[in-house]
């Protein structure tokens, strides 16, 4: 299993850029497709975006595409989330995960990180 590690969670104004980190550890990260969730107060966790093991393919929730862009480096072991003009309703606890399965298995997610706290001030 891959042990996951995120950072670069924070407090931004409204319409400011945040850029999330997600550091693996165990030889396999390159079999993984990883993916970005999350979940605000009071609410499930939900799909924010993946990318498939080779970073070729990469998937969004609609209420983040054309914002956030997902990538990865796997020779350093490192899924980021660029997140741009971000509104108050973006504020939540945001997690790395992992999964053998395809990137858009959203269901198949099985291994999280503990989660970074994104706030966005208005």
């Amino acid at each position: 299993q891959v042990q996951l590690v995120e950072s670069g969670g924070g407090l931004v104004q409204t319409g400011g850029s945040l850029r999330l980190s997600c550091a693996a550890s165990g030889r396999t990260f390159g079999s993984y497709s990883m993916g970005w969730f999350r979940q605000a107060p009071g609410k499930e966790r939900d799909f924010v975006a993946a990318v498939s093991w080779t970073g070729r393919r990469t998937y969004y929730a609609d209420s983040v595409k054309g914002r956030f862009t997902v990538s990865r480096d796997n020779a350093k072991q490192t899924v980021f989330l660029q997140m741009n003009n971000l509104p108050p309703e973006d504020t939540a606890v945001y997690y790395c995960a992992a999964t053998l399965s395809t990137a858009s298995d959203v269901q198949s997610y099985n291994s999280w990180g503990q989660g970074t706290q994104v706030t966005v001030s208005s």
